[in-house]
């Protein structure tokens, strides 16, 4: 079993936008050669099978999907 390196980097935000079809990113995946891909949580879902070969460390803000707001009345 390959152990995947979570990273401790700046969090994810609105601006950041999934590689694959421009929505939201939630996670960061660095490429052992240095580059990165940026994923929405669907799309980091269908390639994570794929990227494991490839990857250095993932960043996984999914979370946040599911996370409920303190400012809901």
């Amino acid at each position: 079993m390959t152990e995947q390196i979570i990273l401790e980097t700046t969090p994810l935000n609105a601006v950041d936008r999934c590689d694959r079809c421009g929505a939201q990113a939630y996670v960061r995946a660095v490429m052992l050669n240095g580059g990165e891909l940026l994923f929405c949580g669907h799309h980091a879902k269908e390639y994570a099978e794929k990227l494991k070969p490839v990857v250095r460390a993932i960043q996984d803000e999914t979370a946040k999907l599911s996370a409920v707001s303190s400012n809901v009345n």
